[in-house]
Protein backbone atom coordinates (compact mmCIF):
# COMPACT_ATOMS: atom_id res chain seq x y z
CA UNK A 1 0.00 0.00 0.00
CA UNK A 2 0.80 3.41 -0.75
CA UNK A 3 -0.48 6.83 0.89
CA UNK A 4 -1.73 8.56 -1.93
CA UNK A 5 -1.69 6.87 -5.03
CA UNK A 6 -3.17 9.75 -7.09
CA UNK A 7 0.39 11.35 -6.23
CA UNK A 8 2.35 8.19 -6.37
CA UNK A 9 5.14 8.06 -8.83
CA UNK A 10 4.13 5.03 -9.68
CA UNK A 11 0.01 5.02 -10.03
CA UNK A 12 -0.05 8.66 -10.29
CA UNK A 13 -0.25 8.40 -14.13
CA UNK A 14 -3.23 6.16 -14.13
CA UNK A 15 -5.14 7.34 -10.94
CA UNK A 16 -3.90 11.04 -11.13
CA UNK A 17 -3.72 14.17 -13.10
CA UNK A 18 -0.09 15.79 -13.18
CA UNK A 19 -1.70 19.30 -14.67
CA UNK A 20 -4.24 19.35 -12.07
CA UNK A 21 -1.19 18.54 -9.33
CA UNK A 22 0.77 21.04 -10.20
CA UNK A 23 -2.10 24.03 -9.52
CA UNK A 24 -2.64 22.03 -6.18
CA UNK A 25 0.65 21.72 -5.08
CA UNK A 26 3.02 23.10 -2.39
CA UNK A 27 4.52 25.70 -4.98
CA UNK A 28 1.56 26.89 -6.14
CA UNK A 29 -0.46 27.58 -2.79
CA UNK A 30 2.61 29.74 -1.56
CA UNK A 31 2.76 31.58 -5.23
CA UNK A 32 -1.06 31.99 -4.23
CA UNK A 33 -0.69 32.99 -0.91
CA UNK A 34 1.58 35.62 -1.93
CA UNK A 35 -0.83 36.74 -4.96
CA UNK A 36 -3.05 37.51 -2.06
CA UNK A 37 -0.57 39.29 0.71
CA UNK A 38 0.22 41.53 -2.36
CA UNK A 39 -3.32 42.46 -3.59
CA UNK A 40 -3.72 43.44 0.12
CA UNK A 41 -0.83 45.94 0.29
CA UNK A 42 -1.61 47.33 -3.19
CA UNK A 43 -5.47 47.86 -1.85
CA UNK A 44 -4.10 49.37 0.88
CA UNK A 45 -1.76 52.05 -0.75
CA UNK A 46 -4.19 52.89 -3.25
CA UNK A 47 -6.96 53.90 -1.02
CA UNK A 48 -3.98 55.79 1.45
CA UNK A 49 -4.45 53.10 4.21
CA UNK A 50 -1.14 52.16 4.14
CA UNK A 51 1.96 54.42 2.68
CA UNK A 52 1.20 54.71 -0.94
CA UNK A 53 4.88 53.23 -2.06
CA UNK A 54 4.37 50.22 0.24
CA UNK A 55 2.29 47.79 -2.60
CA UNK A 56 4.49 48.68 -5.47
CA UNK A 57 7.80 48.17 -3.54
CA UNK A 58 6.01 45.21 -1.52
CA UNK A 59 5.23 43.85 -5.44
CA UNK A 60 8.88 44.94 -6.56
CA UNK A 61 10.70 42.68 -3.99
CA UNK A 62 8.81 39.58 -3.67
CA UNK A 63 8.54 38.93 -7.04
CA UNK A 64 11.22 36.28 -6.87
CA UNK A 65 10.25 35.67 -3.10
CA UNK A 66 10.25 31.86 -2.47
CA UNK A 67 9.64 30.22 0.70
CA UNK A 68 11.58 28.18 3.36
CA UNK A 69 9.74 25.15 3.09
CA UNK A 70 11.48 24.26 6.51
CA UNK A 71 10.47 27.00 8.61
CA UNK A 72 7.17 26.56 7.23
CA UNK A 73 6.50 23.35 7.99
CA UNK A 74 7.86 24.12 11.37
CA UNK A 75 5.12 27.10 11.64
CA UNK A 76 1.98 25.06 10.51
CA UNK A 77 2.89 22.30 12.95
CA UNK A 78 3.19 25.60 15.92
CA UNK A 79 0.09 27.30 14.09
CA UNK A 80 -1.98 24.92 12.91
CA UNK A 81 -2.26 27.46 9.65
CA UNK A 82 0.73 28.26 7.12
CA UNK A 83 0.26 32.02 6.89
CA UNK A 84 1.93 33.09 10.40
CA UNK A 85 5.30 30.94 8.71
CA UNK A 86 4.64 32.75 5.76
CA UNK A 87 4.31 36.33 7.27
CA UNK A 88 7.67 36.24 8.74
CA UNK A 89 9.49 34.79 5.86
CA UNK A 90 8.08 37.32 3.88
CA UNK A 91 8.97 40.01 6.83
CA UNK A 92 12.53 38.84 6.39
CA UNK A 93 12.84 39.23 2.61
CA UNK A 94 12.14 42.91 2.35
CA UNK A 95 12.99 45.95 4.53
CA UNK A 96 12.27 46.16 8.33
CA UNK A 97 9.80 49.48 6.95
CA UNK A 98 8.04 47.07 3.82
CA UNK A 99 7.89 44.53 6.58
CA UNK A 100 5.23 46.29 8.89
CA UNK A 101 3.00 46.88 6.39
CA UNK A 102 2.76 43.15 5.24
CA UNK A 103 -0.38 41.10 5.89
CA UNK A 104 -2.15 44.51 7.58
CA UNK A 105 -5.61 44.15 8.94
CA UNK A 106 -6.16 40.31 7.31
CA UNK A 107 -6.59 36.75 9.18
CA UNK A 108 -4.94 33.76 8.05
CA UNK A 109 -7.92 32.65 7.18
CA UNK A 110 -8.34 35.49 4.69
CA UNK A 111 -5.22 34.76 2.93
CA UNK A 112 -5.95 30.62 2.83
CA UNK A 113 -9.27 30.80 1.23
CA UNK A 114 -8.49 33.91 -1.51
CA UNK A 115 -5.19 31.87 -2.48
CA UNK A 116 -7.43 28.51 -2.40
CA UNK A 117 -9.84 30.60 -4.73
CA UNK A 118 -7.00 31.41 -7.12
CA UNK A 119 -5.76 27.90 -7.21
CA UNK A 120 -9.42 26.73 -7.39
CA UNK A 121 -10.02 28.97 -10.66
CA UNK A 122 -6.70 27.78 -12.51
CA UNK A 123 -7.98 23.74 -11.83
CA UNK A 124 -11.38 25.24 -13.68
CA UNK A 125 -10.22 26.60 -16.34
CA UNK A 126 -8.42 23.08 -17.42
CA UNK A 127 -11.57 21.10 -16.02
CA UNK A 128 -13.67 23.69 -18.23
CA UNK A 129 -11.45 23.03 -21.30
CA UNK A 130 -11.51 18.94 -21.11
CA UNK A 131 -15.16 19.14 -20.69
CA UNK A 132 -15.91 21.57 -23.74
CA UNK A 133 -13.34 18.68 -25.70
CA UNK A 134 -15.66 16.02 -24.15
CA UNK A 135 -18.31 17.50 -25.29
CA UNK A 136 -17.13 18.21 -28.57
CA UNK A 137 -16.18 14.86 -28.89
CA UNK A 138 -19.76 13.10 -27.95
CA UNK A 139 -21.18 15.08 -30.51
CA UNK A 140 -18.98 14.21 -33.13
CA UNK A 141 -20.00 10.97 -32.42
CA UNK A 142 -23.13 10.86 -31.90
CA UNK A 143 -24.26 12.56 -35.66
CA UNK A 144 -21.59 9.85 -36.81
CA UNK A 145 -23.16 7.22 -35.36
CA UNK A 146 -26.55 8.25 -35.60
CA UNK A 147 -28.00 5.23 -38.26
CA UNK A 148 -26.30 2.78 -36.40
CA UNK A 149 -28.92 0.65 -34.27
CA UNK A 150 -28.35 -1.50 -31.64
CA UNK A 151 -30.18 -2.69 -29.03
CA UNK A 152 -31.76 -0.53 -26.04
CA UNK A 153 -31.48 -2.30 -22.63
CA UNK A 154 -33.57 -1.35 -19.50
CA UNK A 155 -33.00 -3.16 -16.46
CA UNK A 156 -30.36 -5.04 -18.10
CA UNK A 157 -32.81 -6.65 -20.83
CA UNK A 158 -32.85 -6.12 -24.12
CA UNK A 159 -35.92 -3.40 -24.87
CA UNK A 160 -36.06 -1.93 -27.66
CA UNK A 161 -33.89 -0.61 -30.67
CA UNK A 162 -32.32 2.66 -30.43
CA UNK A 163 -29.08 4.00 -31.97
CA UNK A 164 -25.22 4.06 -30.73
CA UNK A 165 -25.62 7.91 -31.38
CA UNK A 166 -28.51 8.43 -29.25
CA UNK A 167 -26.65 6.55 -26.28
CA UNK A 168 -24.06 8.78 -26.77
CA UNK A 169 -26.14 11.87 -27.26
CA UNK A 170 -27.75 10.52 -23.40
CA UNK A 171 -24.26 10.60 -22.31
CA UNK A 172 -23.60 14.00 -23.24
CA UNK A 173 -26.88 15.41 -21.80
CA UNK A 174 -25.57 15.93 -18.31
CA UNK A 175 -22.32 17.49 -19.06
CA UNK A 176 -23.97 20.05 -21.65
CA UNK A 177 -25.91 21.52 -18.68
CA UNK A 178 -22.76 21.29 -16.23
CA UNK A 179 -21.05 23.00 -18.88
CA UNK A 180 -23.39 25.59 -19.16
CA UNK A 181 -23.85 26.18 -15.19
CA UNK A 182 -19.78 26.78 -14.72
CA UNK A 183 -20.21 30.33 -15.42
CA UNK A 184 -22.61 30.42 -12.63
CA UNK A 185 -20.32 28.63 -10.07
CA UNK A 186 -17.50 30.58 -11.10
CA UNK A 187 -19.12 33.53 -9.99
CA UNK A 188 -20.60 32.46 -7.13
CA UNK A 189 -17.96 30.53 -5.93
CA UNK A 190 -14.16 32.25 -6.84
CA UNK A 191 -14.94 34.84 -4.07
CA UNK A 192 -12.64 37.25 -2.51
CA UNK A 193 -12.44 36.41 1.22
CA UNK A 194 -11.86 39.75 3.33
CA UNK A 195 -12.88 39.98 6.74
CA UNK A 196 -9.90 39.94 9.63
CA UNK A 197 -10.16 38.23 12.65
CA UNK A 198 -13.74 37.79 13.30
CA UNK A 199 -15.04 38.40 9.84
CA UNK A 200 -15.84 42.45 10.90
CA UNK A 201 -12.97 44.15 9.56
CA UNK A 202 -12.52 46.09 12.86
CA UNK A 203 -8.67 46.70 11.99
CA UNK A 204 -8.83 48.83 8.67
CA UNK A 205 -12.73 49.87 9.40
CA UNK A 206 -14.44 51.21 7.73
CA UNK A 207 -12.37 50.90 4.57
CA UNK A 208 -12.78 47.14 4.49
CA UNK A 209 -15.34 46.83 1.75
CA UNK A 210 -13.30 48.71 -0.24
CA UNK A 211 -10.32 47.27 0.38
CA UNK A 212 -12.00 43.76 -0.69
CA UNK A 213 -13.11 45.16 -3.81
CA UNK A 214 -9.63 46.04 -4.89
CA UNK A 215 -7.81 43.00 -4.26
CA UNK A 216 -10.69 41.03 -5.70
CA UNK A 217 -9.88 43.48 -8.96
CA UNK A 218 -5.85 42.64 -8.36
CA UNK A 219 -6.93 39.12 -8.42
CA UNK A 220 -9.50 38.48 -10.75
CA UNK A 221 -11.72 36.83 -7.87
CA UNK A 222 -15.57 38.33 -7.05
CA UNK A 223 -15.90 40.19 -4.77
CA UNK A 224 -18.77 39.65 -1.67
CA UNK A 225 -18.88 39.65 1.53
CA UNK A 226 -16.47 37.87 4.01
CA UNK A 227 -17.73 34.36 3.96
CA UNK A 228 -15.20 32.56 6.95
CA UNK A 229 -18.29 30.36 8.09
CA UNK A 230 -20.50 30.14 5.08
CA UNK A 231 -19.62 27.49 3.21
CA UNK A 232 -22.01 27.63 0.88
CA UNK A 233 -19.74 28.48 -2.23
CA UNK A 234 -17.25 25.29 -1.17
CA UNK A 235 -20.73 23.65 -1.08
CA UNK A 236 -21.83 24.55 -4.43
CA UNK A 237 -18.87 23.97 -5.90
CA UNK A 238 -18.42 20.02 -5.25
CA UNK A 239 -21.85 19.43 -5.79
CA UNK A 240 -20.94 20.58 -9.56
CA UNK A 241 -17.71 18.31 -9.32
CA UNK A 242 -19.57 15.06 -8.00
CA UNK A 243 -22.19 15.78 -10.55
CA UNK A 244 -19.28 15.59 -13.25
CA UNK A 245 -18.34 12.47 -11.95
CA UNK A 246 -21.27 10.77 -11.69
CA UNK A 247 -22.46 11.79 -15.56
CA UNK A 248 -18.91 10.10 -16.33
CA UNK A 249 -19.39 7.63 -14.02
CA UNK A 250 -22.41 6.79 -16.37
CA UNK A 251 -20.18 6.53 -19.48
CA UNK A 252 -17.67 4.52 -17.68
CA UNK A 253 -20.75 2.14 -16.24
CA UNK A 254 -22.13 1.88 -20.02
CA UNK A 255 -18.86 1.02 -21.61
CA UNK A 256 -17.61 -1.92 -19.03
CA UNK A 257 -21.15 -3.71 -19.82
CA UNK A 258 -20.68 -3.25 -23.61
CA UNK A 259 -17.45 -4.62 -23.96
CA UNK A 260 -18.35 -7.82 -21.47
CA UNK A 261 -17.17 -11.07 -23.86
CA UNK A 262 -20.56 -12.26 -24.25
CA UNK A 263 -21.85 -8.31 -25.73
CA UNK A 264 -18.70 -6.97 -26.83
CA UNK A 265 -20.79 -4.08 -28.35
CA UNK A 266 -18.24 -1.53 -27.82
CA UNK A 267 -14.55 -0.80 -26.96
CA UNK A 268 -12.98 1.79 -25.45
CA UNK A 269 -9.39 2.76 -24.03
CA UNK A 270 -6.60 0.64 -23.26
CA UNK A 271 -6.76 -2.68 -22.39
CA UNK A 272 -5.72 -4.18 -19.76
CA UNK A 273 -3.99 -7.67 -19.73
CA UNK A 274 -4.37 -10.10 -17.29
CA UNK A 275 -1.33 -11.71 -15.36
CA UNK A 276 -2.79 -15.39 -15.47
CA UNK A 277 -5.48 -15.67 -18.25
CA UNK A 278 -3.76 -14.29 -22.06
CA UNK A 279 -7.71 -13.63 -23.35
CA UNK A 280 -8.34 -11.00 -21.19
CA UNK A 281 -8.58 -7.67 -22.13
CA UNK A 282 -9.69 -5.43 -19.30
CA UNK A 283 -11.14 -1.94 -19.24
CA UNK A 284 -9.13 -0.47 -17.68
CA UNK A 285 -9.78 3.27 -18.27
CA UNK A 286 -13.73 2.64 -17.42
CA UNK A 287 -12.80 1.03 -14.07
CA UNK A 288 -10.75 4.14 -13.06
CA UNK A 289 -13.67 6.94 -14.09
CA UNK A 290 -16.14 4.59 -12.25
CA UNK A 291 -13.70 4.49 -9.50
CA UNK A 292 -13.08 8.43 -9.15
CA UNK A 293 -17.02 8.12 -8.87
CA UNK A 294 -16.89 6.36 -5.89
CA UNK A 295 -13.92 8.76 -4.01
CA UNK A 296 -16.03 11.78 -5.32
CA UNK A 297 -19.17 10.88 -3.67
CA UNK A 298 -17.17 9.96 -0.48
CA UNK A 299 -15.46 13.31 -0.58
CA UNK A 300 -18.23 15.21 -1.28
CA UNK A 301 -19.89 13.65 2.09
CA UNK A 302 -16.52 14.86 3.61
CA UNK A 303 -16.92 18.36 2.37
CA UNK A 304 -20.23 18.66 3.49
CA UNK A 305 -19.82 17.23 6.76
CA UNK A 306 -17.38 19.70 7.64
CA UNK A 307 -19.41 22.56 6.33
CA UNK A 308 -20.79 23.71 9.52
CA UNK A 309 -17.98 25.45 11.63
CA UNK A 310 -18.51 26.60 15.32
CA UNK A 311 -18.64 30.26 16.00
CA UNK A 312 -16.11 32.74 13.63
CA UNK A 313 -13.81 29.91 12.67
CA UNK A 314 -13.31 26.36 13.23
CA UNK A 315 -10.24 24.70 13.07
CA UNK A 316 -10.92 21.39 12.60
CA UNK A 317 -13.35 21.61 9.71
CA UNK A 318 -11.54 23.85 8.27
CA UNK A 319 -9.04 21.24 7.92
CA UNK A 320 -10.95 18.56 6.59
CA UNK A 321 -11.87 21.16 3.84
CA UNK A 322 -7.92 21.46 3.03
CA UNK A 323 -7.90 17.72 2.55
CA UNK A 324 -10.71 17.22 0.58
CA UNK A 325 -11.47 20.09 -1.75
CA UNK A 326 -7.97 19.41 -3.58
CA UNK A 327 -8.74 15.75 -3.98
CA UNK A 328 -12.24 16.46 -4.73
CA UNK A 329 -10.94 18.30 -8.01
CA UNK A 330 -7.93 15.89 -8.75
CA UNK A 331 -9.79 13.21 -8.67
CA UNK A 332 -12.59 14.61 -10.97
CA UNK A 333 -9.59 15.93 -13.45
CA UNK A 334 -8.65 12.56 -13.14
CA UNK A 335 -12.27 11.21 -14.41
CA UNK A 336 -12.37 13.40 -17.39
CA UNK A 337 -8.68 12.87 -18.59
CA UNK A 338 -9.29 9.24 -19.05
CA UNK A 339 -13.03 9.64 -20.19
CA UNK A 340 -11.33 12.05 -22.90
CA UNK A 341 -9.52 9.55 -23.89
CA UNK A 342 -12.21 6.76 -24.04
CA UNK A 343 -14.36 9.37 -26.03
CA UNK A 344 -11.33 9.43 -28.86
CA UNK A 345 -10.98 5.60 -29.00
CA UNK A 346 -14.85 4.26 -29.12
CA UNK A 347 -15.10 1.66 -31.56
CA UNK A 348 -18.53 -0.03 -32.15
CA UNK A 349 -18.75 -3.63 -33.27
CA UNK A 350 -21.53 -2.98 -35.75
CA UNK A 351 -21.69 -6.74 -36.81
CA UNK A 352 -22.20 -7.75 -33.10
CA UNK A 353 -24.88 -5.37 -32.28
CA UNK A 354 -27.05 -6.60 -35.26
CA UNK A 355 -26.34 -10.18 -34.49
CA UNK A 356 -27.47 -9.93 -31.09
CA UNK A 357 -30.96 -8.37 -31.91
CA UNK A 358 -31.12 -10.72 -34.72
CA UNK A 359 -31.26 -13.38 -31.53
CA UNK A 360 -33.42 -11.90 -29.86
CA UNK A 361 -36.44 -10.85 -31.92
CA UNK A 362 -38.57 -9.88 -29.44
CA UNK A 363 -36.74 -6.33 -29.66
CA UNK A 364 -39.56 -5.63 -32.12
CA UNK A 365 -42.24 -6.71 -29.63
CA UNK A 366 -43.18 -2.70 -29.14
CA UNK A 367 -43.71 -1.69 -32.59
CA UNK A 368 -45.48 -4.87 -33.43
CA UNK A 369 -48.17 -4.44 -30.53
CA UNK A 370 -48.70 -0.94 -31.50
CA UNK A 371 -49.20 -1.67 -35.17
CA UNK A 372 -51.52 -4.34 -34.49
CA UNK A 373 -53.81 -2.01 -32.32
CA UNK A 374 -54.78 0.00 -34.75
CA UNK A 375 -56.81 -3.07 -35.73
CA UNK A 376 -58.05 -4.51 -32.07
CA UNK A 377 -58.22 -3.82 -28.38
CA UNK A 378 -54.34 -2.92 -27.34
CA UNK A 379 -54.64 -5.75 -24.35
CA UNK A 380 -55.27 -8.53 -27.61
CA UNK A 381 -52.57 -6.88 -29.80
CA UNK A 382 -49.97 -7.50 -27.01
CA UNK A 383 -51.02 -10.65 -26.26
CA UNK A 384 -51.21 -11.82 -29.38
CA UNK A 385 -47.60 -10.37 -30.41
CA UNK A 386 -46.68 -12.16 -26.67
CA UNK A 387 -47.67 -15.80 -28.07
CA UNK A 388 -45.84 -14.82 -31.63
CA UNK A 389 -42.70 -14.20 -29.85
CA UNK A 390 -43.11 -16.87 -27.33
CA UNK A 391 -43.24 -19.38 -30.65
CA UNK A 392 -39.56 -18.85 -31.49
CA UNK A 393 -40.47 -18.41 -35.13
CA UNK A 394 -39.82 -15.56 -37.35
CA UNK A 395 -42.13 -12.55 -36.61
CA UNK A 396 -43.11 -11.54 -39.14
CA UNK A 397 -44.88 -14.67 -40.78
CA UNK A 398 -46.03 -15.95 -37.27
CA UNK A 399 -47.90 -12.55 -37.24
CA UNK A 400 -49.08 -13.11 -40.68
CA UNK A 401 -50.19 -16.21 -39.82
CA UNK A 402 -52.19 -15.36 -36.23
CA UNK A 403 -54.18 -12.26 -37.51
CA UNK A 404 -55.40 -10.95 -41.05
CA UNK A 405 -54.80 -7.39 -40.35
CA UNK A 406 -53.17 -4.96 -43.15
CA UNK A 407 -50.01 -4.62 -42.16
CA UNK A 408 -46.62 -4.41 -44.00
CA UNK A 409 -45.12 -6.39 -40.95
CA UNK A 410 -41.29 -6.10 -42.61
CA UNK A 411 -41.49 -2.52 -42.60
CA UNK A 412 -42.90 -2.62 -39.11
CA UNK A 413 -40.09 -4.83 -38.30
CA UNK A 414 -37.50 -3.03 -39.47
CA UNK A 415 -35.20 -1.44 -36.81
CA UNK A 416 -33.84 1.34 -38.77
CA UNK A 417 -37.37 3.09 -38.41
CA UNK A 418 -35.66 4.44 -34.89
CA UNK A 419 -33.10 6.30 -36.89
CA UNK A 420 -35.30 9.71 -37.53
CA UNK A 421 -36.46 9.56 -33.97
CA UNK A 422 -33.25 9.05 -32.53
CA UNK A 423 -31.93 11.62 -34.83
CA UNK A 424 -34.29 14.42 -33.61
CA UNK A 425 -34.01 13.53 -30.05
CA UNK A 426 -29.95 13.88 -30.98
CA UNK A 427 -30.09 17.10 -32.74
CA UNK A 428 -32.30 18.68 -29.43
CA UNK A 429 -29.36 17.52 -27.58
CA UNK A 430 -26.75 19.61 -29.02
CA UNK A 431 -28.79 22.30 -30.33
CA UNK A 432 -28.69 24.69 -27.03
CA UNK A 433 -25.21 24.30 -26.64
CA UNK A 434 -23.43 27.64 -27.31
CA UNK A 435 -20.71 27.23 -29.84
CA UNK A 436 -16.80 27.14 -29.24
Amino acid sequence: MQTSLQTSPLYSSLLGDAEIAAELGCDAEHRSMIAVEIALALAQSELGTIPANVGPELQSELANFTVDQGAMAAGILSSGVPVPALVVEMRKSVSRELGQWVHWGATSQDIVDSAAMLQTARCLDILERRLASLIGTLEAMAHQYSDVVMSGRTRSQMATPTTLGLRIAGWAQPLIELERDLTRIKEQVLRLQFGGAVGANSAVAPHGPQISHLMAAHLGLSDGLPWHTNRLGIHTLAGWLLSISVALSKIAKDLMISARSEIAELHAGTAGGSSTMPQKANPVQAEVIAAMGVLAASMHAGLIASGSPTEERDGASWTVEWIFLPQLILTVGCALRHSLAIAETLEPDQARMLDNMARNPGIMAEAASFALAQHMPRAEAQALVKQAVLSGRPLAATLTELCEAPIDWAQVLDPQAVFAPCRQIIEQTFNGRKPR
